[in-house]
């Protein structure tokens, strides 16, 4: 049994924010939400919605959009990726918490050529923050094993701001699945034209060094979407070095909250195109 005070510490960090539950195509799962104004949703990263993915929500919050955060795996609020933080127990929460994730039949982690099955849930999620939030369209950030499920969003015309931070599927093994995003042709198709004939624009952020996000992703992605592909490429040593990991997370983990920092730019970047395509 987990002591309560790690599950009690990690509801208190996202206690800010109001959960329900949202069903779609069969689906249900918990829904947080902040703020007022169009809506931004934020896909986490593994291992889940942490302090620092709430953190960033808070930033869109503040910047007058509303942060609708699914959860998708994970123990929300838990600061998973800090173990000294939250100790073998918490730990051990943590990794229950993502053992379904390899097994979950709504998400597509080893084959190429395919959109996860629960970026047809996100759809439907954004369709209705629409209907509920109002504003021209919705926008949506992806972080690594979600920055695809942004793209793959964009289908759907309410979908008005992609953001790929970080998209680390599939795993770059092979020549071709490192020229290659977790995403279907005919969704990709669809995206092309979206961006051809409405001028979407879709934005990717990556450090330079991450092998989990190489070089030849950014490639493919360019050649396909041309000049709507916003690239935003950072070197290594931009990277926070307080960080447990080698340089990855350019929204959270990574970031320097500072003026001038590269990776504070690039958070500017991302409010920014949300400003700019949703107000």
């Amino acid at each position: 049994m987990v002591p309560v005070d790690v599950r009690a510490v990690a509801a208190a960090e996202i206690a800010d924010f109001a959960v329900e539950p949202f069903t779609a195509e069969g689906t249900t799962h918990d829904v947080y939400r902040k703020g007022e104004g169009p809506a931004v949703v934020v896909m986490a990263e593994i291992p889940g919605i942490t302090p620092k993915v709430l953190a960033f929500a808070r930033r869109l919050v503040d910047a007058g959009f509303t942060a609708v955060v699914p959860h998708l795996f994970g123990v929300p609020g838990l600061d998973a990726g800090n173990p000294k933080k939250v100790g073998v127990r918490g730990m051990a929460l943590a990794g229950a918490s993502l053992a379904p994730l390899c097994v979950s039949k709504e998400f597509t982690t080893l084959a190429v050529g395919k959109s996860s099955p629960v970026v047809t849930w996100l759809r439907a999620l954004a369709r209705q923050e629409h209907e509920r939030c109002g504003g021209k369209g919705v926008g949506a950030v992806g972080m690594c094993f979600t920055g695809g499920f942004a793209l793959g969003m964009a289908v759907d015309n309410v979908l008005l701001a992609p953001v790929l931070s970080q998209p680390s599927m599939p795993l770059g093994v092979t020549a071709s699945r490192r020229r290659n995003i977790d995403i279907s042709p005919q969704d990709l198709e669809t995206v092309k034209v979206r961006c051809a004939k409405q001028g979407l624009k879709v934005m990717g952020l990556r450090f330079k060094g991450d092998k989990m996000v190489p070089d030849e992703r950014f490639a493919f992605l360019r050649e396909q979407l041309g000049d709507a592909f916003i690239a935003v490429e950072l070197d290594d040593d931009d990277a926070n070095p307080d960080a447990l990991i080698a340089p990855h997370s350019v929204l959270t983990e990574h970031l320097i909250d500072e003026p001038g920092q590269p990776t504070r730019d690039a958070l500017d970047r991302v409010v920014a195109l949300m400003r700019d395509t949703l107000l």
